[in-house]
């Protein structure tokens, strides 16, 4: 082992620092008689004190923790704790050696003199070495990193930095918004200043990398700091959030390129997990479109919370293979029945209610691609309507508990044929309910979820890597957007707070603009909008709105008590009537009259227009909403 190990070790600073006493205490005597010779009758009781000195000053170093950092990492607070353990054992030295000896032949001088030079010795080896360490990773690093966020997760991070330097990074400096941390070291490594000091402070250290260290950042801090990392020209790394942390600390391997979720994304939302497990745990689940994006999210969130069967139900074969083989590897210990079925059979629907009695229904099964539904009515109809009406009336029969219907923000004011039968959807939900079924019929709403099947988040993907130009219809179309996961977790909760009736409605914050959306993903690609990457700018396509709406004028939000769900009240109807349209709605679709088809979904869905301007005097903001 080499001289440098050794000093690395505990055992080699232990003995530097008992072999520094007898330097420190001889030399205090030396010092004491002016750099002289010291007299026999002094050197000889200075001698005998010694062995207590250092008995008594090593087990204060000891006690003090002079032994538990790195000196490489030595800094202020070891410091004190060097001076703590100079003092202690100093006064201890003077109190054994008056107990033994009355301190005979040692002058009193001695020992501010030894306090000073033991001091020294020390601390001075100690900020020597990591000086000479640190100069020395300075030369050899490929890499030199601005790390965002002095917190645990910075600190974390830059301990793992210096331990392994076989990756070639080097910390030189943090940021934090803290003003309190400002100008404080953390592993050596200086507080330069407040995030918006990044691109000057990029330019002043010669900065490679950006590493940002903030997992608990909302998605409006990070749009900020990726903002200002963009302005900076270097490459950004960034941390998972706090909930998706694999490790569930901060660590080196943890990085990864900052993702649009990380911008779009926001806080973790505080989940009743109680009321949910107590309301659908040892329950049988039905899952319709359990294939698909936000279904099968459903069924992984469904099959923690250890249901007493789930049931999937998809009439896409492929779809339903894929998450059956997922799920039975993922839990084994899952009951687990998969169906083949078209929602639109209403015999083979029937079959499967009657075998299986489930408890709880969720209704994902939908047809949504807005423009390719514009000329299909006869199918939007058959599907989302005719769909909804099987699965509802089933549950019915069968006594199902709760049906959960999963619908969109394209039903509110509808200017599309997918949204006006999502609409007729519910509509049909709430008649039921208005009619005293004992079934509790629930409906939830909500906006895109990223990286859905169909979205454009894979389509930006797509026409990136090809190197574009990537397609967006409106420079100021926006759409409300929220993660699968989180989605997912809020329809659960809806599930057990709906006691029948209601719409509600997923607070999804604030709407992101669909360029911005492209800007970010190119960036992200590490491309330049416009250099490498065209947008080019198709305009609407039909059916599509420039601002989707959450709930209708009429329908008042108030607040459920819980974190980002909110309660749509219902639009009055006729719902006996309304129930006979929808019937005779299903019947026209299973013919050929689409003028007649188009005329009943006007009717019962009057806000509806295909070829009107948009209007957006109805859209309501959520920051209007009273909590």
């Amino acid at each position: 082992m080499s001289i440098i190990n050794r000093l690395r070790s505990r055992g080699g600073a232990f003995t530097h620092d008992l072999l520094m006493v007898p330097v420190a205490w001889l030399g205090a005597y030396w010092l004491r008689f002016n750099l002289g010779s010291i007299p026999d009758e002094v050197l000889r009781p200075a001698l005998a004190a010694l062995p207590v000195v250092m008995v008594v000053q090593g087990l204060a170093s000891w006690r003090f923790g002079l032994y538990r950092g790195v000196w490489r990492f030595a800094s202020v607070p070891d410091l004190l704790r060097i001076l703590k353990a100079v003092v202690v054992g100093i006064a201890l030295s003077a109190v054994t050696l008056f107990l033994l000896t009355r301190m005979e032949g040692i002058p009193r001088s001695v020992f501010p003199l030894y306090a000073l030079l033991l001091g020294i010795f020390l601390g001075g080896p100690r900020l020597i070495y990591r000086w000479l360490k640190e100069h020395h990773l300075y030369q050899l690093a490929e890499h030199k990193v601005l790390v965002v966020g002095a917190g645990h997760a910075g600190e974390t991070l830059v301990r793992d930095l210096l331990r392994d330097r076989g990756h070639g990074y080097l910390a030189v400096a943090f940021v934090d918004d803290d003003r309190d941390k400002s100008g404080r070291e953390i592993h050596g490594v200086r507080v330069a200043g407040r995030c918006g000091r990044i691109p000057r402070l990029v330019k002043q250290l010669d900065i490679d990398l950006i590493l940002l260290a903030v997992p608990t950042a909302n998605s409006r801090q990070m749009r900020r700091l990726v903002s200002l990392c963009e302005k900076s020209g270097v490459p950004f790394r960034t941390l998972p959030r706090t909930q998706d942390l694999v490790s569930g600390r901060a660590a080196l391997k943890e990085l990864r390129e900052v993702s649009i979720e990380d911008l779009l994304g926001r806080e973790p939302v505080a989940l009743d997990w109680d009321g949910i497990r107590g309301g659908i745990s040892r329950k049988v689940v039905l899952v319709s479109g359990g294939g698909g994006s936000i279904g099968s999210e459903l069924c992984r969130q469904i099959a923690r919370i250890k249901p007493a069967v789930l049931m999937v139900l998809d009439n896409s074969e492929y779809n339903l293979y894929s998450i059956e083989r997922e799920l039975r590897e993922r839990f084994p210990e899952l009951v687990l029945h998969v169906c083949l079925c078209d929602v639109g059979d209403a015999v083979g629907i029937e079959r499967v209610f009657a075998a299986h009695k489930p408890d709880f229904v969720f209704h994902a099964a939908a047809y949504k691609h807005v423009p390719m539904l514009e000329t299909r009515l006869r199918q939007a109809v058959r599907n989302n309507v005719r769909g909804t009406r099987n699965l509802a009336e089933a549950a019915i029969r069968h006594g199902v508990h709760t049906f959960l219907l999963i619908s969109t923000d394209k039903a509110v004011n509808p200017t599309n044929v997918m949204g006006a039968s999502k609409r007729v959807a519910e509509l049909f939900c709430q008649g039921k309910s208005s009619q005293g079924a004992e079934t509790h019929f629930v409906t939830v709403r909500f906006g895109n979820v990223l990286d859905s099947a169909g979205s454009v988040v894979p389509l930006f993907r797509r026409q990136i890597a090809s190197g574009g130009p990537v397609t967006v219809t409106h420079p100021e179309v926006t759409r409300y957007f929220m993660t699968i996961p989180e989605a997912c977790q809020l329809i659960m909760e809806a599930s057990v707070v709906g006691k029948g009736g209601e719409i509600l409605v997923l607070d999804m914050g604030e709407p992101i603009r669909i360029s911005y959306l492209a800007e970010q993903m190119i960036v992200l690609s590490g491309k330049t909008p416009g250099e490498d990457v065209e947008i080019v700018y198709t305009g609407l396509r039909p059916g599509e709105k420039m601002f989707e709406e959450l709930f209708h004028e009429q329908e008042g939000l108030t607040a459920t008590g819980r974190d980002k769900l909110l309660l749509a009240r219902c639009r009055e109807r006729h719902w006996d009537r309304c129930l006979d349209e929808i019937t005779r709605l299903i019947e026209v679709a299973e013919g050929e009259n689409d003028k007649e088809l188009d005329m009943l979904l006007n009717k019962l869905v009057p806000e509806f227009s295909r070829n009107s301007q948009e209007d957006n005097s109805n859209v309501v903001p959520l920051e209007q909403v009273q909590r």
